[in-house]
């Protein structure tokens, strides 16, 4: 079959867009699959980074593109057996035999409007990376979609464990498909730390961040105020880089949500947490905020803690901090959960959904 694949989000620098492109390299073992971007680059950046093999992958002129007009599109689309698409809140047209949309977030804009109505009459089928995600979108659309959870793949090193609490994530003053400012919430978390850092004077908060040179100036400001703390960054590193600390840290913080009016705007919640499943496989107890697919990913008092103020991330923290045998204990509960969520099993779901509708 000729598979087309397009994520409008292929060159930001972060982890969403690994979810399709890994979804095309199973596929192309049996395909030929094709992405919608012009930059070539931009691909190859982004299978480096997550160390994808795209050597059955082409890139294809971007048809979803504004400069593409409709007839043009729909034109190009014909061409094609399947089309699997990311959307941004669009549902998009498509004269291909078949049409598959992944939502990865609560979306604004569409509705069961006639319009919609009519473009989601080709769509044959609407799958999400949570349930979370599916809770919103099956009642704003009025449909019942698949959750196929992102593939996370787990490379624990065996290392000494280190007096270490760790965050993974972008740095982003604005978010670009959520529109929230400090999205990751590294500011609160920062704060959080330093207020309680005279209570654990032998442990560090290490947070791994990966950057655009547009929010440059505000990452320095955020570094500036950690001066004198035992608050360290590692920024951009490498897949390897990131298993190395994964696998050296106790504790693993993430934020994404607190604060946030998340009736008005749930999508302001993390949608799932790839992060946060990649810690626990390493053996690192998650204390994260309880919203979002996170409740999904940590079962509380089990495999890792969920906070709703910051007094409770502090006490929590604190506890696991003195508790040896219970941060032992949760630690080999976190990676037995992580492996629920191990991408064996993706690329089998992703030809059953395809080769099924």
């Amino acid at each position: 079959m000729n598979i087309g694949v397009y994520d409008p989000y292929l060159d930001d620098n972060g982890g969403g867009e690994k979810y399709l492109i890994t979804l095309a390299e199973c596929l192309s073992e049996d395909n030929d699959v094709f992405v919608f971007w012009d930059n070539v680059q931009d691909l190859e950046s982004v299978g480096e980074r997550f160390n994808i093999n795209l050597e059955n992958i082409k890139a294809y002129k971007n048809i979803f593109s504004r400069s593409f007009g409709l007839l043009r599109r729909l034109n190009e689309t014909r061409k094609f057996d399947v089309i699997i698409f990311l959307s941004d809140g669009s549902i998009p047209f498509s004269l291909s035999k078949k049409l598959f949309m992944h939502i990865q977030r609560p979306i604004r804009g569409a509705g069961r409007g006639l319009k919609n109505k009519l473009k989601l009459s080709r769509v044959s089928k609407v799958f999400c990376n949570s349930y979370f995600t599916k809770s919103f979108i099956d009642k704003q659309l009025g449909i019942d979609s698949l959750v196929i959870y992102p593939p996370v793949d787990l490379h624990p090193k065996k290392v000494k464990k280190e007096n270490i609490i760790l965050h993974v994530g972008r740095f982003r003053v604005m978010d670009m498909t959520t529109g929230v400012k400090d999205y990751k919430k590294q500011n609160v978390m920062v704060d959080a730390l330093k207020k309680m850092s005279n209570k654990m004077p032998d442990w560090r908060f290490v947070l791994v961040v990966a950057i655009r040179d547009d929010d440059k100036a505000d990452f320095d400001t955020l570094t500036k105020k950690t001066k004198g703390y035992p608050i360290e960054f590692l920024v951009n590193k490498t897949n390897d880089e990131l298993w190395d600390i994964y696998s050296r840290a106790k504790i693993y913080w993430h934020a994404s949500g607190y604060g946030e009016d998340l009736e008005k705007h749930p999508e302001f919640a993390e949608h799932f947490g790839i992060s946060t499943v990649e810690a626990m496989g390493a053996g690192v107890v998650p204390v994260v905020f309880n919203a979002g697919g996170q409740k999904e990913i940590v079962e509380d008092n089990i495999n890792g803690f969920l906070w709703n103020t910051l007094s409770e991330l502090e006490e929590k923290t604190l506890y696991l901090v003195k508790e040896d045998k219970i941060l032992s204990t949760m630690s080999v509960e976190a990676i037995k959960r992580a492996k629920d969520f191990e991408g064996k099993g993706f690329c089998e779901e992703i030809k059953k959904m395809v080769e099924g509708v």
